[in-house]
Parts: structure tokens; sequence; C-alpha cells
């Protein structure tokens, strides 16, 4: 008798894992418990076990393909069971479909784009299936992400690659990964080139498994020169893992990659950098993550046996104008005076996404200045006790977002989204509030869900939560888009306020200057004026007047005045 093997519940709020190496191949025999599949979610990396004995007849989920919890990943039959049929390919993919008549060898031109008002991707035509050669392709690297950037290619035409090795660099408007190989063998092609964009599902290069398989060999003509960012299309047949006949380029892409650490290769940018940031030498390192892959807490591990760690932390919230954030004792940076450099792929979309916005809305930002002094009084009388039941320090940001959460259902037009030609408005039913964070990568905006049900105390966590995980490279790409209304702290620098830019699809975004003492005139008991030291703050409100219209962006700020001023939050600080 057959028996599924399911997607497991791997935490509470998991509800789909990735395939990422398929420890047995069908055919196989399988021990009961034994682990036959390796499993990654936005929680954790483990293996799957076989439930059975028997074996393996089927695998139902291919290496990348996302699975929800309680799918079908592969069928494992009784001992004796006879396995269907299954190409000889090293990497343990899905099964192929029947075998189709050889092609002749056909020769593509690369997919270059003709600089137009609005470029269209032209296919790039798959090779027909066989057990030759593997495609490697651009895998869904989140929901909401269609395409990636080639960064950097790891290997080169020619070159030996084992499976799971990593082999080339992209960078999403989300993330920056590594594509491991998924099969052992050697690069035959390359079909997307360093700064080239590709669908997802695109060949990115291809792979051949035979010993005897001949290699391109690359010509001394230049390398393929492309029109600024061309788009490589994903192929028109459902994407397989398994190919044949190993299609040409007339001009074969060739890259002169320096030579790396023994580890290098198995390892991610952001570890390399944060490595080379700690003075971390990678080639003796033992890596902990998978097939020995050195992980950010391995790097960690090191440079705290070789340098005492310091009490200081990075502020949770980024400015607009973002500044590298730094765990570490300040030490003594390369000078960059005179030098020209290649801006990085998130620093360009920053760029085009701040332009694009102003293009999109017509901005006004309106400032208030609020008294938080009864607040700061709140902060200091329960600060250690806050700390010692929540983890988290409490400042005056989880305040702020707690109270532009009431205004926002207060004035739901500031929490609204309009169409591009301004022939609809969205109104939207809850408060997913984003927060700016600083990262060494450039800005990022990780957004907090359904904030409006989150106390002050929730907030803060969440807040806190977000912010590191963004900058240690480990938020989502889901948790990157969504926002509804957008919370950004210019004062974590000590900037009094700022003209935030507004996030798109969003019609509004609040930026929250620094908190300082200045003296102010004030009522007396008397009711005579009087001057007295108040911890002063000026909130800048930038709206998109499309929607929003002066009166009420001022509205909505003198809501939140008079709710910070009163600061009625005992209640919820256990006072």
């Amino acid at each position: 008798m057959a028996t599924n093997v399911v997607m497991p519940q791997l935490g509470e709020s998991v509800t789909e894992g990735t395939v990422t190496r398929w420890l047995k191949n069908v055919g196989d025999s399988i021990k009961v418990d034994e682990a036959i599949v390796e499993v990654s979610t936005d929680k954790v990396d483990t293996e799957i076990p076989s439930p059975v004995a028997g074996v393996l007849l089927e695998i139902k989920a291919a290496q990348d393909a996302v699975i929800p919890v309680g799918g079908v990943m592969a069928i494992i039959g009784e001992s004796g069971s006879v396995a269907p049929s299954a190409p000889v390919v090293s990497a343990p993919v899905v099964q192929t479909p029947p075998p189709a008549p050889k092609p002749e060898p056909v020769i593509e031109k690369p997919v270059v784009q003709t600089p137009a008002p609005t470029p269209v991707a032209q296919p790039v035509a798959a090779p027909a299936a066989s057990g030759s050669t593997v495609n490697v392709l651009l895998p869904q690297l989140g929901e909401s992400v269609t395409e990636g950037t080639i960064t950097r290619w790891l290997k080169n035409v020619g070159d030996k690659v084992s499976i799971d090795e990593a082999i080339v660099e992209i960078s999403t408007d989300k993330v920056d990964t590594e594509i491991p190989s998924p099969s052992a063998g050697v690069i035959s092609e390359i079909r997307v080139a360093q700064d080239q964009v590709a669908l997802v599902g695109a060949i990115l290069a291809v792979i051949s498994t035979s010993a005897s398989a001949a290699v391109s060999a690359p010509a001394p003509s230049a390398p393929v020169v492309s029109t600024p960012a061309p788009v490589i299309a994903p192929p028109v047949a459902t994407p397989q893992v398994v190919a044949t006949q190993i299609v040409n380029t007339p001009a074969p892409i060739v890259f002169n990659n320096s030579q790396t650490a023994a580890n290098d290769s198995f390892t991610t940018p952001i570890v390399r950098k944060l490595a080379k940031e700690q003075g971390v030498d990678l080639s003796q390192i033992k890596g902990t993550g998978i097939n020995g892959r050195v992980r950010k807490d391995d790097v960690l591990n090191v440079a705290k046996s070789n340098v005492a760690p310091t009490s200081q932390s990075p502020s949770p919230v980024a400015t607009t104008q973002p500044q590298a954030v730094s765990t570490s004792a300040p030490v003594a940076q390369e000078s960059v005076l005179g030098r020209v450099e290649q801006t990085s792929r998130l620093r360009r979309i920053i760029a085009e996404r701040m332009v694009q916005s102003l293009h999109i809305s017509a901005q006004l930002t309106s400032v208030i200045e609020v008294d938080v002094t009864k607040i700061a009084s709140l902060r200091n009388k329960v600060k250690e006790s806050f700390v010692a039941r929540e983890g988290v320090k409490l400042s005056f940001l989880p305040f702020f977002a707690k109270v532009s959460i009431e205004s926002l259902n207060e004035f739901p037009i500031v929490n609204a989204t309009i169409s591009e030609d301004a022939s609809q408005i969205t109104y939207s039913d809850a408060v997913h509030l984003a927060v700016a964070v600083d990262t060494p990568r450039g800005l990022l905006v990780p957004v907090i869900r359904n904030a409006g049900d989150l106390t002050i105390a929730g907030l803060a966590r969440k807040i806190q939560d977000v912010a590191n995980r963004t900058r240690d490279n480990k938020v989502t790409p889901d948790e990157l888009s969504g926002g509804t209304f957008t919370l950004t702290n210019t004062g974590s620098r000590g900037s009094l306020f700022d003209t935030p830019i507004i996030n798109q699809p969003q019609v509004a975004i609040l930026g929250t200057g620094a908190v300082v003492k200045k003296p102010v005139v004030v009522k007396g008991e008397d009711g005579s004026d009087q001057i007295a030291i108040r911890q002063m703050v000026y909130l800048a409100l930038t709206y998109d007047h499309r929607i929003v219209d002066g009166a009420d962006a001022a509205r909505f700020l003198s809501s939140m005045k008079l709710r910070l001023e009163e600061a009625n939050f005992e209640s919820e600080l256990g006072l």
C-alpha cells in the first residue's frame, strides 16, 4: 500500500515550505524515520523523515517548489514495490515527461531588447528534456517578486559544480541571495549576463551532467553586451529541471571572477560582508549550515572570541537618509574620496521609487509640535519593569505608532490608497504599519500587519523584531510589501523634522523628529503665561494632495497631538 509524505505543520504561523534538496531518489529503499527531504520555511530549515519503511515510488514536489502544509511531496510504497522509471540524473528531481524526439541542434541569439517606451521581454526557448543537462532556473523568491538581477556569477563556463553549491548571486527589490546548483556537473552555458534582469522561471544557466559532455569554449571576442536592464523571460514551456540539447549563444559569456576562499562559495553576500567588517577569515570557519555552509552566527561567534563585544546597539528605526549601522565599536573606514563606484541594485531601486513617488502624487508636508513631557514621565516610571517583562526597551516610537493607528481609524482617508490615474480610492479595513529601517544595504520598510490589534508593548516588541530581522537579512520578502501607512523615525539621528517621501501606493507617511528639551510658554495654575522646560517633538505628515486635503492632514495631526499630550496610557503600562 502506498503512503503519502506530506508537508507537516512546522510552526503555528507557517503555511507553506520550500523543498531545498531531496536526500533520496526515486527507487531508493527507505527506513522509517529516515530523512528523505530538506525543507525551508520562513521560520526554520529542517529535514522531513519518512513515515514508513519502503521504496520511494514518486517525487511530487521538485526542488525549489513551494508546498502548502498538508501538500503531498512524495509517495512511498511497500518494500518490493516497483518504482516508476526515472531519468538518470545526479540531482534528485521530479519525474520527467515522456521522451520527445531528439531535436536538431538550434542556435539561439541572446535576448536583447531594443530600447522602447514600454519594453517587452522576448521569450527564450527552453531546451528539450533529457538526462544530459540540467537548467538552472530563477526561483520564486517571494510572493510579490517577479524578477531578479544577476549581481555576480560565482562560477564560469567550464567550471565543475557540486549539487547545492552556490553558483550565482541574485538581487531583487526584497532580498539578496544565492542560487544553488540543482545538480552536479559542469557549467556548459550561462544564459543571463551580470547586471541583466531575468523573470521568475527564466533559465539562468545550463549544467551538463554527462561526464563526457563537451563544454562550449569561450570565444575570445567581447562578452555579451546588452541594452540597459534587459529582461530575460521564462521559458514558454512549463519549467523543468531536466533538459537535453545544449544551446550555445554566438558569444559565450565568460566572467573573470577572482579566486575566493575555500568557504567563500558556501556563504551569502551578507555573511561575506559581515566577515570582512569583523576581520574574520572565512576559510578558517567550520560552517554549521547545510552542507557546511557558513552562517552569520558562525562569523559572529568567531568575532566574539577575538574581540570583546560592546554594549552599543543600533537604533531600531531608520532616518529618511540611511546610514550604515554598526553593532561594534567604531573603526576607521576606508576613504571614498575621489572614488567612483557602481550603485547597488537596492540603491537603484530606492532611487527609482523615490523619483517615481514624486512623479505620481502631489506631495505636501504638514508639521505640528507636540509636548510629550507626560509620556517621558511615564517611560521613566516603567522603563526597568518594562524591559524585564517585555524583553525590549520602551522608546517614544511605540507611543507614536499607537496614536497613529488610533488617528488612522478616526481618519480612514489617510489609511487609503488611490489608483495611479486617481480614478479609484480603496479604503483599507486594517492598519498594516510599515516601519522604515536603516540597514547596511539601504533603507528597507518591513510591515507590521494588523497593527491595530497590538498594545504599546506589542508594538514595541514587533518594531524591534522586524528591525533586527531586516538588518540581519532574515525578513521574508512578503513582509516588505502590503503596508497601508508608513512611520519613519527621522529623529533617531538627531534631526528635528524632515519631509519624508510617500511609500507608494500609500497616501501618507509620518516622520517623527528628535525629542528635545526646550523652553516653551505654558499656562500656570493661576492661568498666567509661564516659561517651562518641556520635552517637545515635531511630527511631520507628508500626504498625497490628490486624495488628502490640507484640512484632513491638520485634523489628523491635531488628533495625534491631543492624544499624546493627554498621555492616558497608564492602563497599558500596568500603572
